[in-house]
C-alpha cells in the first residue's frame, strides 16, 4: 500500500496537465499512488493524461459534474490513509512529498498537515504570507484562522489530510461553485490543528481563468453562513471570516452588485479590517478597477503590494 494518495481532478487543463503530472512524477519520495479523474473536459485534456504510462497514475473519467463533485470522487478512489491534494494547473517542487512525510512521521497524532507556497501571478513569483511569529525551518502546530489571515496556511497544492478528515467534516460542498475548497477548509479549522512547515514546497499559479468570475450568482459562492453560530466564541474565526467577506465586498462593487456588497458588509466588524481595507471598502467600481489594474501592473515588474489585503 503506497503511503499518499495524489488526487487531482481535471476540467479542461490541457496547457497545464502534463507539466503539473510530471512535478508529481519526478518526486523525490516515490511511494505514492496517483488519482486522476477527467471530469467531462471538452479539450484535449484526456489525450494529455493518457501520454503518461506510470503504474502509479489510476485514471478515471466521467460526465462533468463540477470541481466539488469531481474532488469528493477522486477522495473516494483513494487506497490509502493519506490524501495529498493537488490542483491540475499548480506544481511540487520534487522534495514536496519527501517534507511531507516527514511532517507525517514527526506528528503521527496529527491529521493535517501542509507546507508554505509560493504564488506565480502576472508571470513573477512571490513567497505568500503567513500571520505566524517568525519561525525558522521547524514545523509548527497551528490554529487554522489564526495562521491564514494573510494568506491561507491550507490550499489545494499544499495539503495533506487523513482521509478520515472528510468522514469527520464532511466533503466539498456540492452547492458552492467558486470557494468550495475555503468552505471545507473552514469545517476542518473548527475541529482540526494543522501542522505547517514553513518550507516552499508548491507553487500556486494564478491564471485568469481560474479567478473568481463573477459575484451576481451569490448562492454559487462559499458564503460561510453555516459558521455564523461560532464566530461569537470564536474571535480568530470572526476575523477570518469577515477577511473572505471584505473580498466578497471587493468583487461585489466591482461587479456592481449592490444586495451582495451590503449583505457581507453589514456582518464585518470594521475593527477586523485594516485601515487601507476600510479605505479600499468606500471606493466605487472605477477607482477599485483602476487600483486592480495598477496591483497587475506593479506585479508584473516584480512588485507585489497586496493591494486588496
Amino acid at each position: 500500500m503506497p503511503k499518499f494518495s495524489v488526487v487531482i481532478s481535471v476540467y479542461n487543463k490541457e496547457k497545464y496537465i502534463a507539466d503539473t503530472l510530471k512535478s508529481v512524477l519526478a518526486q523525490t519520495f516515490t511511494d505514492f499512488e496517483v488519482v486522476i479523474l477527467n471530469d467531462g473536459s471538452t479539450d484535449n485534456s484526456e489525450a494529455e493524461i493518457l501520454k503518461f504510462n506510470d503504474p502509479r497514475i489510476r485514471y478515471f473519467s466521467q460526465e462533468n459534474k463540477g470541481a466539488s463533485a469531481a474532488r469528493n470522487f477522486t477522495v473516494q478512489q483513494a487506497k490509502t490513509e493519506y490524501i495529498a491534494l493537488m490542483d491540475a494547473d499548480d506544481y511540487w517542487y520534487p522534495f514536496y512529498l519527501a517534507e511531507q512525510d516527514r511532517l507525517t512521521n514527526e506528528f503521527p497524532e496529527e491529521s493535517v498537515f501542509a507546507t508554505a507556497t509560493e504564488i506565480k501571478r502576472n508571470g513573477k513569483i512571490f513567497k505568500n504570507s503567513y500571520s505566524l511569529p517568525t519561525i525558522a525551518n521547524n514545523a509548527v502546530i497551528v490554529d487554522y484562522f489564526e495562521a491564514s489571515q494573510l494568506d491561507s496556511v491550507l490550499l489545494s497544492i499544499s495539503t495533506v489530510l487523513k482521509k478520515e478528515v472528510f468522514e469527520n467534516v464532511g466533503w466539498y460542498d456540492l452547492k458552492i461553485k467558486s470557494g468550495e475548497d475555503t468552505d471545507l477548509y473552514v469545517r476542518i479549522g473548527l475541529k482540526y490543528k494543522v501542522v505547517f512547515s514553513p518550507k516552499v514546497c508548491a507553487i500556486y499559479v494564478v491564471r485568469k481563468n481560474s479567478l473568481f468570475k463573477s459575484v451576481k450568482k451569490l448562492e454559487e459562492k462559499a458564503n460561510f453562513e453555516a459558521y455564523e453560530v461560532f464566530e461569537k466564541d470564536n474571535p480568530a474565526l470572526k476575523k477570518f471570516l469577515d477577511l473572505n467577506r471584505y473580498s466578497l465586498c471587493i468583487l461585489a462593487k466591482m461587479e456592481g452588485n449592490k444586495e451582495a456588497f451590503k449583505k457581507n458588509f453589514q456582518k464585518i466588524n470594521q475593527e477586523n479590517l485594516s485601515k487601507k481595507q476600510q479605505f479600499l471598502l468606500r471606493q466605487n467600481k472605477t477607482i477599485l478597477k483602476y487600483l486592480s489594474k495598477t496591483k497587475d501592473n506593479l506585479e508584473k515588474l516584480g512588485l507585489r503590494l497586496g493591494t486588496f489585503k
